[in-house]
């Protein structure tokens, strides 16, 4: 009886037992996340752990080869580009759709359905369907070639593929934020545009002072996602231009995917991979924070 009695009093005190609910899900973590995340960090200080030579310590050498190597800076510039043209339509578009969608217009449940279907589709298919539309003789081609205009080699071109690869990713990213905008848009009172409508507030009026500061918490939550989603896009690229042509679409994730699995040079890739992570856990921070604050 006394074993059962201790065992009890273990149960009953409140941090003990917490701690045995969180066991398991914190020894998964640590294995599947916070090991990998300590070994790559490690990784990047030497020459990777799969050449022929073994495990050699090099320091900051390989953070100072991504300085020097021009086609790094190349790649990040190509990122940032990518990144900003995606998120600023990839919320300026579902927040225009999410708040005609709020109100009461007809077929509003099937056309929430259709323009969340992006979200479902996986990225492989989406990818191939969008090489197959732009291709030099595929139907976007012929459909300008209807209207007068020349044909444009898409995915041939530096200047047109990245464009293509945006267009891509805003079009998946589509119906994910609208269903968040529309959850934000529900949780402001409706008493607040009424109040409007009774001191004469037109609706572009009521949208700019009730409803966006309504949403900051959504905005910012949509924002970090949507720059979360495309610094890890790497399907996009890999299915439709292959970081091609001229490197003009080669972005960080397949960057890093290039120099480790390519080149095999996995320190020099692990440190690719740490400033991408550095760059995640900064914009995990500034969730985090504006969490903090509301």
């Amino acid at each position: 009886m006394a074993p059962e009695r201790s065992h009890q009093q273990l149960l009953d005190n409140d941090a003990i037992a917490a701690w045995l609910f969180l066991t398991p899900a914190l020894l998964v973590l640590g294995i599947f996340l916070l090991f990998p995340i300590a070994y790559l960090f490690y990784l990047s200080f030497t020459t990777g752990s799969f050449t022929t030579a073994g495990v050699r310590w090099l320091g900051f050498n390989n953070y100072l080869r991504l300085l020097l190597n021009p086609d790094f800076w190349q790649v990040l510039g190509n990122t940032v580009y990518f990144t900003i043209a995606t998120v600023i339509p990839s919320l300026v578009i579902p927040l225009g759709l999410a708040t005609l969608l709020n109100r009461s217009i007809a077929w509003r449940g099937l056309l929430r359905s259709a323009y969340f279907l992006p979200s479902i589709v996986s990225i492989v298919a989406a990818g191939l369907g969008f090489r197959w539309l732009f291709q030099t003789d595929g139907p976007v081609n012929t459909w300008l070639n209807a209207i007068g205009i020349s044909p444009i080699p898409w995915l041939g071109s530096s200047i047109w593929a990245m464009p293509v690869l945006i267009l891509l990713s805003i079009w998946k990213q589509l119906g994910f934020n609208m269903v968040v905008f529309l959850a934000g848009l529900q949780a402001i009172p409706p008493s607040r545009y009424e109040a409007a409508e009774l001191d004469g507030a037109n609706a572009w009026q009521q949208f700019w002072h009730i409803t966006l500061p309504g949403l900051r918490p959504t905005l910012i939550f949509a924002t970090i996602t949507t720059a979360i989603f495309t610094l890890r896009g790497f399907e996009q690229v890999y299915v439709v231009t292959g970081g091609g042509p001229l490197n003009s679409t080669n972005i960080l994730v397949y960057y890093i995917y290039q120099e480790a699995f390519g080149q095999f040079d996995f320190g020099y890739a692990a440190a690719a991979a740490t400033v991408l992570l550095l760059v995640a856990l900064f914009l995990v921070y500034i969730q985090l924070r504006t969490w903090d604050e509301e």
